[in-house]
């Protein structure tokens, strides 16, 4: 059966989560002929949802950023015309658990840095240095953000573009181009201070996927600055952002369907068309191909002959190792919480620092008056750890090392909620697979490429790929993972299709 959109302008996007779902509503609001292909049955991607008896759980990411005036969610909201989720937004944003203390990440950034102080009273002027020069350095990305210039630059028009974004104080960025954050701790004398360079480092592992050593300074930078613009909790769910692109963009003739996984990508020379095939033989054909997928499944879907530019637009990046993450919802009851416990806290357990494999965890847990998550006396709770793919490979190991994972996991929250155990309800395991047969990932990688000197900012893999009208959005391109991210990358898309920016 065929399924032939009008040529004419014409957008097939495959991948249903937030950058596709971006890419789709922005394209069909300037009069774009769009169909998005989502295998799952689920909008979102790994900002997605999923119901277990009366709990609804986010899939993977659940802390909201990007609505604040100027981030990248509500300029989008404000270009399509509609309303954005409903929102609170956060003046704690979490509580970070250290094996020697706890402290408070604040929004306001002068509480934050004066909370910290006194947490360390041994080093006050250092923090104060430190945290001047991290605010300093994010406060001029977040000037040429506003442009949202493309990175990196493949075409004289990106290179215009990028030139006329730089501001007086972007010369100022120069020097700390190639370093780490790990070079501006140590600048600071910070970096043998074992306590706070473990908070530091669970800041960066849960945004960049690398910790201090390998960070790319500009980056980390701005990683740690983005909860001080606004941190927010979406009622329901960080899905709502994606019910709100689907709902807006079906009513304006997108063409939006679950349960259709693309299987091949081909090229009709003759018509200059690309034709999509999905799993029950249905033909879509379009002028243009946005893959809103990781970029380590592109070459299950072209032909042979195309190898050859796939492999030279991901030169060695397909290879590269990415997480993946073991994730444990939960059902609780609402009495077994100590009282006021926040709605978003890291458990750091290893003396050594360690951040991944259950030393490290991102607790995410539902408003108490939030009956989309669970139903009244009752709670969510949502825990991810990063883990190595490697360590699930075979199936003998890989059930067990889920269980042994599991249990040290529940340890670690138990450390800091002595009542979990009894208080769990329901608990279900997401592992790597339960990673990749749901969203779609390969193997389970979740989160990007991690933003060291070698994969971030111009040494990030382009939205545009090597194939004519071939795109990629999501959180393999640059800005890298996280729903601002992806929507950033959706937006160079949409950008480059069209030539049009987000003021009306």
């Amino acid at each position: 059966m065929n399924w032939v959109i009008n040529l004419k302008n014409s957008v097939v996007i495959i991948g249903g989560g937030i950058g596709g779902l971006t890419a789709a509503a922005l394209l069909g609001s300037v009069d774009y002929n769009v169909q998005i292909l989502e295998a799952s049955r689920e909008w979102g991607g790994c900002a997605g949802k999923f119901q277990r008896g009366k709990a609804l759980f986010p899939v993977g990411a659940t802390l909201a950023m990007g609505f604040e005036k100027g981030g990248i969610h509500q300029r989008i909201f404000d270009y399509l015309g509609i309303e954005p989720p409903k929102s609170l937004m956060l003046d704690q944003v979490m509580d970070i658990h250290l094996p020697d203390k706890t402290l408070i990440f604040y929004r306001d950034r002068e509480t934050h840095v004066n909370e910290l102080k006194k947490a360390y009273p041994e080093i006050p002027e250092k923090l104060s240095d430190f945290y001047e020069e991290v605010y300093r350095i994010a406060a001029e990305i977040r000037k040429l953000m506003v442009a949202l210039p493309i990175l990196p630059p493949k075409t004289v028009k990106d290179w215009l573009e990028l030139t006329l974004s730089l501001k007086p104080g972007s010369l100022t960025l120069l020097p700390t181009f190639q370093k780490t954050m790990l070079d501006l701790l140590k600048k600071h004398g910070l970096s043998e201070h074992s306590s706070f360079k473990h908070f530091i480092d669970g800041q960066l592992i849960d945004s960049m996927q690398v910790t201090s050593e390998q960070c790319s300074l500009l980056m980390g930078c701005l990683a740690m600055d983005v909860y001080h613009e606004g941190a927010f909790y979406l009622e329901g769910g960080l899905f709502q952002i994606a019910q709100s692109l689907v709902g807006f963009s079906e009513s304006i003739g997108v063409k939006a369907t679950l349960g259709r996984k693309a299987v091949r990508i081909e090229r009709d020379d003759h018509e200059q068309e690309w034709i999509i095939l999905d799993h029950r033989g249905n033909e879509y054909r379009a002028n243009h191909v946005i893959c809103n997928f990781p970029v380590q499944s592109l070459k299950n879907l072209f032909p042979l002959r195309y190898k050859t530019n796939l492999d030279k637009y991901l030169s060695v990046k397909e290879n590269e190792a990415i997480w993946g993450t073991m994730s444990l919802y939960m059902l609780l009851k609402d009495e077994s919480l100590p009282d006021s416990y926040p709605l978003y806290s890291q458990i750091c357990t290893s003396p050594n620092g360690n951040m991944t494999e259950g030393d490290h965890l991102f607790l995410s847990l539902s408003h108490p008056n939030d009956r989309q998550r669970a139903p009244e006396g009752f709670r969510t709770l949502t825990v991810s750890t990063h883990t190595k793919l490697e360590k699930w490979q075979t199936k003998e190991r890989y059930d067990s090392y889920k269980e042994n994972l599991m249990e040290k996991m529940l340890d670690s929250i138990e450390s800091v909620i002595p009542t979990i155990r009894d208080g769990v309800v329901d608990i279900y395991p997401g592992a790597p697979k339960a990673w990749e047969r749901y969203t779609g990932r390969p193997e389970g990688i979740v989160g990007g490429f991690p933003q060291s000197n070698d994969h971030a900012l111009f040494k990030s893999l382009s939205h545009r790929t090597t194939l004519e009208n071939v795109w990629v959005c999501g959180d393999s391109v640059f800005p890298g993972a996280g729903t601002i991210g992806v929507s950033v990358s959706a937006y160079h898309v949409f950008h480059s299709i069209t030539g049009r920016k987000l003021q009306k």
